[in-house]
């Protein structure tokens, strides 16, 4: 029995569009073993009456994947997996679905050798499309990620420690695909200049002075673009951050991050909101496997 945990992820953080991710100690569990007859998956948890439980399903495609890329197959695998990431909330349940089947794949395929992160991260990003929330899934803490001649590279940094994530999850999915097709293909050369340089801070604030995370989360590339499709968690987000909160949009929305200091967060936490869900988290580790 193969079992790994994945984090969440929140990507972008703002500035960061594509290139930073946070992973968060809010994870999902999965172990595979060879079976004799078809793949088939047992779910629990988040999503469990609406993802497939055949070869479809998105955790056998990539554990099928990693092992072609590996050279090895199996005759079948039962895969089980408890989902407490919810889905199509802008929080990486597709990226941990990714490295999560990748991780077992090399698990399988080369047993007893530790796992391969830079191998998993080239992979999972190009099943994911972009290498931003699974760099965080596969390198953990804060990463930066960028592709150089179409091979994902990642470097992690460690996050301060009064470093604290307030989740605000909605009950309302926005798929990426949408988010992504209402970004402009191009932007003013201020607005990119301006970007950059909270992108920069952004580093700065996260890592060693989260005092200036509401200065380093202002972004000018994609969120109020994204606004209309974000419905009440674009209000929520404006309203945060008049009020001095680092509010950002996770990934593709819409989920609403709080970015600060845990102690701060805390109270922030026991705040009423209309329709979206508080999850206090910390950073979190990267994907680990286990055998046994």
């Amino acid at each position: 029995m193969i079992t790994v945990r994945v984090p969440a992820t929140a990507a972008n953080l703002g500035p960061g569009f594509d290139a930073c991710g946070l992973a968060l100690d809010w994870y999902d569990e999965m172990s595979v073993e060879q079976i004799d007859g078809d793949h088939r998956a047992e779910v629990t948890g988040e999503g469990a009456d609406e993802v497939p439980t055949d070869a479809s399903h998105l955790v056998i495609k990539s554990i099928l994947q990693g092992l072609d890329s590996l050279q090895s197959r199996v005759s079948g695998v039962l895969l089980r997996t408890h989902n407490t990431i919810p889905h199509g909330r802008g929080l990486g349940s597709s990226a941990a679905a990714i490295v999560g089947g990748l991780a077992l794949a090399h698990a399988l395929a080369k047993p007893g050798v530790d796992l391969d992160r830079q191998w998993l991260l080239e992979q999972s990003a190009a099943a994911e499309g972009h290498p931003d929330n699974v760099a965080a899934t596969v390198r953990g803490g804060f990463t930066i990620a960028w592709t150089d001649d179409a091979a994902a590279t990642a470097v992690s940094l460690a996050p301060h420690p009064d470093l604290g994530v307030l989740a605000l999850v909605p009950d309302h999915l926005l798929p990426t695909e949408r988010a992504r097709s209402m970004l402009p293909s191009t932007v003013p050369h201020a607005d990119a200049a301006a970007t950059a340089g909270r992108a920069a801070l952004l580093t700065h604030a996260v890592t060693t002075d989260p005092d200036l995370l509401l200065a380093a989360t202002r972004d000018w590339l994609h969120q109020t673009q994204r606004g209309p499709a974000l419905g009440e968690s674009y209000s929520l987000l404006t309203e945060l951050r008049r009020e001095g909160w680092a509010a950002v949009v996770s990934g593709a929305g819409p989920t609403v991050l709080v970015l600060g200091r845990h102690e701060a967060l805390r109270d922030l936490a026991g705040r009423r909101f209309h329709r979206h869900r508080a999850h206090l988290h910390v950073p979190g580790s990267g994907v680990r496997v286990r055998t046994g």
